[in-house]
């Protein structure tokens, strides 16, 4: 039954584009949303998203792709917008599900944009090689790191800001913390930097785009956690 994987509350991702969800495209928007209800093995209700504190209208009939956040893990399918309505104050998206539930294997995930701080530094050669060899090799924490800021974060990556520039392919080392329901949280993790340009109108600024390399599953689902905990609080700030 569908109830044995998804529930009211689960937190949901809602997309128009079926082909990206394997990709890391920013320029397809995605939704963040939850489940209101779950009506049959085949219909849903969902929250009407909202960007900003203003409601996302999604057109009845458009098609989309949703990502499931749930207990039991990562799960898509399609699905089409059959009504919206309003109840207890609440806009509701009453929506078809057109293929089966699948679960993802490939975790890429909601962006938030946020103001993080962030130190990082290069891998060394050896660090590198060690990494390939043995998985389970942890870089040095003590070394030498530089600051920079986070803008951009999801459970596959990150976007900074710093004033040093590494080079596509250069592997690096990342610090940055985040406040989760048990306290703070030093996020220690390998990535791969995906792609740098200079900011524009900011001489001596540079934007990365990092995927994370090194990551165990329970830190990647804290990351989920913050941004959904960070969008829910957003959301309740701007109503």
């Amino acid at each position: 039954m569908l109830t044995d994987y998804i529930i009211p509350g689960n937190r949901i991702e809602i997309k128009s584009n079926a082909d990206t969800w394997l990709q890391q495209n920013e320029e397809n928007r995605s939704y963040v949303s939850e489940i209101y209800d779950v009506v049959s093995e085949d219909r849903i209700d969902v929250m009407m998203p909202m960007e900003q504190g203003k409601l996302i209208l999604l057109p009845v009939n458009g098609e989309y792709n949703i990502a499931f956040y749930s207990q039991k893990g990562l799960y898509q399918c399609n699905a089409r917008v059959a009504d919206r309505y309003r109840s207890n104050n609440m806009y509701i998206l009453s929506m078809d599900l057109t293929s089966s539930l699948q679960k993802l294997q490939r975790r890429e995930y909601f962006r938030l944009s946020c103001a993080v701080e962030m130190k990082s530094r290069l891998l060394t050669e050896y660090e590198n090689m060690a990494l390939k060899s043995n998985p389970a090799f942890v870089p040095n924490p003590n070394e030498e790191m530089h600051k920079a800021v986070i803008v951009n974060i999801s459970g596959g990556g990150v976007r900074f800001v710093s004033p040093g520039r590494y080079e596509a392919e250069d592997r690096i080392y990342v610090s940055f913390p985040l406040k989760l329901a048990g306290g703070e949280h030093d996020f220690k993790v390998t990535g791969k930097v995906l792609r740098v340009q200079p900011l524009e109108n900011r001489d001596g600024l540079f934007e990365h785009r990092v995927q994370f390399l090194k990551i165990s599953d329970s830190e990647r689902e804290d990351i989920i956690h913050y941004i959904f905990e960070e969008e829910r609080r957003i959301r309740k700030k701007q109503d």
